[in-house]
């Protein structure tokens, strides 16, 4: 993958939580995507998408989160990303309302 970005996966009860460091850009998000969705073949009933250790997101990247949706869907899996209040890309995200898709939460807790 692109040294933008670095991806690793860990279950969780029955949640299969992707962490996301580093940056998304036009470069790295088709790589980012692959990896994720690697990642998420574990049979998982829910997928969370970490990215509070993402510093920079474009559109991209947003992009790939709204593909990333769509692919977790047709398996009938749950979706959640975890974006604090105080990270760098969660103003972007709140811009482009990808909440009204996917749920958005502070923190791996709630």
């Amino acid at each position: 993958m692109n040294e933008l970005a670095e991806v690793e996966a860990a279950d969780l009860d029955n949640v299969r939580v992707v962490r996301v460091s580093g940056e998304i850009d036009l470069s790295n998000a088709h790589d980012v995507l692959e990896s994720i969705g690697e990642a998420v073949r574990s049979g998982a009933t829910a997928i969370v998408v970490d990215l509070s250790g993402v510093t920079f997101l474009d559109s991209s990247g947003i992009s790939m989160l709204f593909r990333l949706h769509e692919r977790i869907g047709y398996s009938r899996q749950e979706l959640r990303l975890v974006v604090p209040l105080a990270s760098p890309i969660r103003r972007v995200l709140e811009l482009t309302r990808i909440s009204d898709v996917i749920p958005l939460h502070e923190s791996l807790d709630g």
